[in-house]
């Protein structure tokens, strides 16, 4: 009977296999029926029913479903069983059987009485016994035999069929397990090409090429399954037929044939499926790297176009046709460099575009898309080509222009030079003139190849590279020719005057002193009438001592023939303007050959091995912004400088206008240190000497990055050469105003050097605001607080100290001994203390040195004397610090004044008079008019806590500062009634200091929170505005908070702390009338100056 049931595999049940109570030995009926053999098997009857029928179900589904459909044989052997045995084993058979039976043959016991009982007990129970098919009782093997021939019965059964059941059981194991391991692979060979063929292609290089090592390393998986199969396949094969290999006489059972049939087909289909694999895959590995290439062509050809694009891009900014000869000369220069650099990007685009065959004949299928690229390659190669030999011509042209326009100008100077050096004395006579004019004949002659013959010409030939700048330059020459032959032709009607006059010999004779007009501008009847403003201006190229000798001839000679002072003056300053352009040429020239000579190289791939490991990624130390220096110099400076070559006179505007940005120097120079010890540890590396051997230089590159350094000072030096031959120009005063810039972009240069140098701060230094001053002073203390002896001892001995006057602190520290070389032995400054400049006074003199001033601090709770190392010196730091204090008082005064607008939009209405027992209506009143007027100052101490920052102190024992003020000392630093007692003059001359505080009732503001108050309930915070009312018993006074409207009663030992330097309106106004009418005195601090609110700015000492 057929049942749907489960397939079964020899692994699944093999331990039920290895009980052997049935088994398929492959012998065959004789008409080909599977025999299954029950063996004897003692313990039949306790197999588990669901094992029983594992067993009958794997057995029956062995054989084909032909040699199935035919029926099994059933060969029960139970010759040493007994009936009853016998009789379950059949009904237990009959019932579970799940195939086709033809017969039944069963070996009944051997005994005699179970023999004799078998017979009996089958012919009673025969209907019980009863099944589908016969069954055959034997009685010995002989009679099986007859039923089914001996070479297909087992050994045990008397035949010589080869059956070994560990054997069968392996062989079945491994056969079913490669059945399943090619069904896995077809499968997963069959969702891999699906996988393949679902798989869209990416659009980047590195997802192409990803994507194929992933596809190859699984196809590489895929094909060593494939081997490890056909392997097991083949060793199955090679089992079963084994026997054949060793006896060729040997056949094979049905079973074994079977089994060879079975693994022949499924290496067979193995073999096709790894077939077809082969070939899919083989189109599809084409297609993925006919991807990669495809991505790799797109990837190389947007990065080879945007290359393209930026040299382009380049190549249009080289718009500049020059300015000179040497101008046009360096953009050549730096057109053959931009070439030769960017003939590595044209020859990769030409190499990438010459791929366009190879895709074409490889069958590519994205050719379509990839001609049209190709194209465009060669025709931007070939547009940058053209378009960088006309900008050569260009340039060519501008440099032919430049020649001439360069001739024309030499052959001026030139002919203004022989007419400057012509001796006026010598041309009175005839001779002379005769000998000046021939001289001047000659030179003309010399004319024909070196000045400019017709204008309209020359715009036309060179029209293509004449620009506004150009043509003007172009017009100055030709005006400045016009203006020579015109002084020629007037010198030679002069000279022919001269030589036709037949006059006696006259003796020059010297002008008495008297004569010379002092000012620089003579009078009209002194002035040459035939030298024109130009030759002063062609005169430039003259040297400074010709030009010296020139003047002193020149004012010995006759007024008719001399020139005046200004004009050789002009060739004073046309000299300095023409070293001026010309070094800033030479600098700007020497900056790029460092950059391109060397910073650039460090960043170049072929370079790279011959860079230290310790010197790589440090071009920042090495170099600094010198890059910001050059940009700033080449783009914007020396095109200014260029447009006043003819006005040297007003060169201090430009100046002036780039001053801001000549701060970049300081960055620079504060990284001077750096770079030059970086430079130490590697200037002997081949590197540096291959970067050097290259530009051909003869100086090594520490040379090179001094030159910011060297530059920056010389400014000063020809702006006072400038100035010098400038005093009564026009542009003077921006000379002036010039040279004090550079000056003092020298000393913020120096002053940040030295600031860099502080060590032991742990604060940031940047926030202290601008360093003003720094120097080193001679300094005692004396201070109220510390020990006696240390007080005693240093009002003897000086510090050794060096200042640094910052907008918001004033720093001491002590200078360090120099060490190193070179920059490295710039001093270092250890840092001791410093001083909130919110709370700083001075005293400008001190008695007995007039080096002297006194720098104290918290109401001269702590007072430094300061010596200067000269009177100047201290007069500088004086103003300094009086300008910062100034500056202070300013912003308390306006922030005091926001806030005291604040308070009084919010205050209530103060208590009437039946409320307090101790002030009277009319003070109460006087008390508000008072504040009133007196607004601005209600709140110092707390405007002078919002303006004045907290700044890290790193204290050294007793000197170190402190920030918190006792309220008697407050008193002396802020009460304007008590001025004089504030001074330190007037201490040293025995004054004595101010009382105790004595409380008195007023609105006072709270620097501190407080919550001890008798009551409970009443507290005050820091900005509270309170109001004293009345003292009581005991030191507690009458407290009302007009913040929060609270009253209580609060000591007044509290009340010292609470209000501290705060002052009440009604103090101020009874001060009023002592100092309304008072100037500051020379000890000015910011406390003592906001409580003088009638003295003006303008009062304070200068």
């Amino acid at each position: 009977m057929h049942q749907d049931i489960i397939p079964l595999y020899a692994a699944d049940i093999q331990d039920q296999l290895k009980k052997q109570f049935a088994y398929l030995s492959g012998g065959r009926g004789g008409d080909g029926c599977p025999v299954i053999t029950f063996p004897d098997y003692p313990a039949f009857s306790e197999i588990p029913e669901k094992e029983f029928q594992n067993v009958l179900t794997y057995l029956t589904s062995i054989p084909s479903l032909r040699d199935a459909g035919i029926g099994f044989i059933l060969v029960i052997d139970r010759r040493q069983d007994k009936w009853t045995s016998v009789k379950a084993s059949i009904l237990r058979i009959a019932a579970s059987f799940p195939g086709n039976l033809q017969l039944v043959l069963v070996l009944r016991p051997t005994g005699f009485f179970h023999r004799a009982l078998s017979d009996i007990a089958f012919r009673f129970n025969k209907d019980e016994l009863k099944m589908k098919v016969p069954i055959i009782m034997l009685g010995s093997v002989s009679e099986l035999q007859g039923y089914i021939d001996k070479t297909q019965l087992t050994e045990d059964l008397g035949g010589t069929l080869d059956y070994c059941h560990n054997r069968w059981l392996s062989r079945r194991t491994a056969i079913e397990g490669f059945a399943q391991k090619v069904k896995q692979t077809a499968q997963i060979l069959q969702s891999f090409g699906t996988e393949l063929a679902e798989t869209e292609l990416p659009n980047d290089v590195q997802s192409t090429s990803s994507l194929l090592a992933t596809h190859t390393e699984k196809k590489d998986k895929m094909k060593e399954d494939i081997r490890v199969a056909v392997e097991q396949g083949d060793d199955i094969l090679g089992s079963i037929t084994k026997p054949l290999t060793e006896n060729p006489d040997y056949k094979l059972n049905q079973d074994q044939l079977d089994n060879q049939t079975t693994v022949e087909r499924l290496l067979a289909q193995l073999h096709e499926t790894e077939t077809a694999f082969d070939e899919f895959w083989m189109k599809h590995q084409q297609k993925l790297e006919q991807c990669l290439r495809l991505r790799n062509f797109e990837q190389n050809f947007r990065e080879v176009k945007a290359a393209l694009d930026i040299v382009s891009e380049r190549l249009s900014a080289f718009t500049d046709v020059g300015n000179s000869r040497s101008h046009v000369e360096h953009i050549l220069k730096d057109l053959a460099n931009f070439k030769e650099k960017s003939d590595e990007t044209v020859t990769k685009a030409k190499m990438l575009a010459s791929e366009r065959d190879a895709f074409i004949q490889s069958n590519h299928y994205a050719v379509d898309s990839i001609i049209p690229k190709c194209s465009e390659l060669h025709h931007l190669c070939d547009a940058f080509t053209t378009e960088i030999e006309r900008r050569r011509k260009l340039l060519n042209k501008s440099l032919e222009l430049h020649d001439l326009l360069e001739k024309s100008m030499k052959w001026c100077d030139e002919g203004i030079y022989l007419l400057a050096s012509q001796p006026v004395d010598k041309c009175q006579s005839q001779d002379g003139a005769e000998s000046a004019l021939q001289e001047i004949e000659k030179f003309l002659d010399t004319g024909a190849g070196n000045k400019i013959k017709e204008l309209n010409k020359i715009y036309e030939e060179y029209a293509h590279i004449l620009n506004e700048d150009l043509k003007d330059h172009v017009q100055k020459v030709f005006q400045k020719q016009e203006s020579m032959e015109e002084m020629f032709q007037k010198r030679q009607v002069s000279l022919k005057k001269l030589a036709a006059k037949q006059t006696r010999p006259v003796q020059p004779v010297a002008p008495r002193p008297e004569a010379f007009v002092k000012s620089p501008c003579t009078s009209p009847g002194l002035q040459r009438e035939n030298v024109s403003n130009s030759e002063s201006s062609a005169l430039r190229r003259v040297n400074y001592r010709k030009a010296k000798s020139e003047t002193t001839e020149l004012h010995q000679s006759r007024g008719g023939s001399t020139m005046d002072d200004e004009e050789n003056l002009a060739v004073l300053r046309q000299h300095v303007m023409n070293e001026l352009i010309e070094t800033e040429r030479a600098y700007v020239e020497e900056l790029l050959c460092v950059l391109e000579g060397y910073a650039a190289e460090m960043d170049n791939p072929l370079m790279a091995h011959l860079i230290p490991p310790e010197l790589q990624n440090k071009k920042d130390i090495l170099f600094g912004n010198m890059e910001e220096i050059y940009h700033f110099h080449n783009r914007i400076f020396l095109r200014e400088l260029e447009t006043y070559v003819e006005y040297p006179e007003l060169v201090g505007r430009c100046f002036l206008d780039q001053m801001e940005d000549f701060q970049i120097y300081e960055k620079y120079c504060q990284n001077k240190p750096r770079s030059e010890s970086l430079w130490r540890q590697f200037s002997d590396s081949v590197f540096f000497q291959e970067c050097q051997r290259k530009l051909d230089h003869k100086l090594s590159l520490d040379s090179y990055l001094l030159k910011p350094v060297q530059r920056i000072t010389k400014y000063q030096l020809l702006l006072k050469e400038m100035l010098k031959y400038s005093k009564n120009c026009e542009g003077a005063e921006d000379l002036q105003e010039a040279l004090t810039s550079i000056l003092g972009i020298l000393k913020a240069v120096n002053d940040s050097m030295h600031q860099i140098a502080i060590t032991g701060y742990d604060g940031n230094l940047n926030e202290l605001g601008k360093l003003l001053m720094q120097g080193s002073f001679n300094v005692w203390t004396d201070h109220k607080k510390g020990h006696t002896k240390v007080k005693d001892l240093a009002r003897f001995k000086p510090m050794q100290r060096h200042l640094f006057l910052h907008e918001k602190a004033v720093l001491f520290c002590k200078k360090r001994e120099e060490n190193g070389e070179g920059y490295e032995k710039a001093p270092s400054y250890s840092y001791k203390h410093s001083l909130n400049m919110a709370a700083v006074g001075i005293t400008e003199n001190v008695k007995g040195d007039a080096k002297k001033f006194e720098i104290w601090y918290n109401a001269r709770e702590e007072v430094y004397i300061v010596q200067a190392p000269t009177p100047e010196v201290k007069a500088t730091w004086v103003n300094e610090i009086r300008k910062v204090l100034t500056s202070q008082l300013q912003a308390c005064r306006e922030a005091s004044q926001h806030r005291t607008l604040e308070q009084t939009q919010s205050l209530p209405l103060p208590l009437p008079a039946s409320s307090c027992a101790s002030p009277s209506r009319n003070h109460i009143r006087n008390t508000k008019k008072m504040e009133e007027k007196k607004a601005d100052l209600t709140s110092l101490e707390g405007c002078g806590a919002t303006v004045a920052p907290k700044y890290p102190e790193k204290g050294k024992g007793w000197a170190k500062p402190s920030h918190s003020l006792d309220a008697s000392e407050e008193n002396d630093g802020w009460s304007s009634a008590e001025e004089a007692l504030n001074s330190s003059d007037a201490e040293e001359e025995g004054a004595g200091g101010a009382g105790e505080i004595k409380l008195t009732p007023g609105k006072y503001t709270v620097v501190t929170d407080y919550d001890k108050g008798v009551s409970e309930e009443f507290t005050v915070k820091s900005g509270d505005l309170v109001q004293l009312i009345r003292e009581g018993e005991d030191g507690l006074w009458f407290v009302k908070n007009l913040s929060s409207g609270r009253e209580g009663w609060i000591p007044a030992s509290n009340l010292l702390m609470l209000i501290g330097n705060s002052k009440s309106a009604q103090s101020l106004s009874s001060s009023e009338s002592g100092t309304a009418s008072s100037n500051l005195s020379t000890s000015s601090s910011c406390s003592d100056s906001c409580n003088v609110s009638s003295t003006s700015f303008s009062d304070i000492k200068g």
